[in-house]
Order: structure tokens, then C-alpha cells, then sequence
């Protein structure tokens, strides 16, 4: 009985932590908000180049990672690297990992692993989304 309530105990802190991952990142930075059009990637050569795991950054994407890409005209706004960001419709906070093509404007890109489907039936939308700014 001592070795279920511990173990209980333990899956009830681990919920309980991996729940507030995101709250206590959110607690480092100033939330701004901005509305962009939305689309969806996946890591799939036709889709991107001939080494589709690799961000433009460097990064390596992983199915299951929340990554967006953005546009240029975002990154001089200040959505740079590893910037946490919020997106209307989604769950949880992504980051900034890859950058789009200079032809697009106030854009982002949902990384949506190897699911074409899930891709496809988030299609373009316009969402707001809140980005998160350091605190000094």
C-alpha cells in the first residue's frame, strides 16, 4: 500500500509540473499580441528542402514539437529564435525555429510533424497570436 501512494503521489506531481511548464515560461516574458496568417508545415522533403529536419536556424524538428516558422517582416518585429509564441486554435505554447521565404508578410507556419492531414485541415487562417517579449 506505502509503494501505490507513493507512486500516486509521484504521477500527480509530474502531472502537476508538466502542466505549468508552459505558465512558468510564460511568467518570464511580456505578452504582445499581433493578428497573421496561418498555415501549417511538415517535415517532409516536397514540402521543404532536401534535409527536412533541419530548420533554417539549425534546429532539429521532431514530430511532436510545437515550432513555427515565421516571416521576416515577424523577426524584425521581434519574433526572433526560440521566442515563445500563443496561437488562437492551438494548445500550449510553440517557439520560433525556422524562418519562411522573403516573399511572405505577417505570416507564420505551424509545424505539424509528418501529419499531412492535421496540416491540410488547419489550412490558412487568420489567428491572433501573443508572442512573448523578455522582461528586462
Amino acid at each position: 500500500m506505502y509503494v501505490l501512494k507513493n507512486l500516486l503521489f509521484l504521477f500527480v506531481l509530474m502531472l502537476f509540473n508538466c502542466k505549468n511548464a508552459d505558465e512558468k515560461l510564460a511568467e518570464n516574458y511580456i505578452w504582445d499580441s499581433m493578428h497573421v496568417t496561418s498555415t501549417a508545415y511538415n517535415s517532409l522533403e516536397y514540402q521543404t528542402d532536401s534535409d527536412p529536419h533541419i530548420t533554417a536556424f539549425g534546429d532539429s524538428l521532431k514530430p511532436g514539437l510545437k515550432y513555427i516558422a515565421v516571416s521576416r517582416d515577424l523577426r524584425r518585429l521581434g519574433l526572433k529564435r526560440n521566442t515563445p509564441v500563443r496561437i488562437e486554435g492551438l494548445e500550449g505554447i510553440y517557439l520560433v525555429k525556422d524562418k519562411m521565404h522573403s516573399k511572405w508578410e505577417k505570416r507564420i507556419d505551424v509545424y505539424m510533424g509528418v501529419d499531412v492531414k492535421a496540416a491540410k485541415k488547419w489550412g490558412r487562417k487568420r489567428v491572433c497570436i501573443e508572442f512573448g517579449v523578455p522582461k528586462d
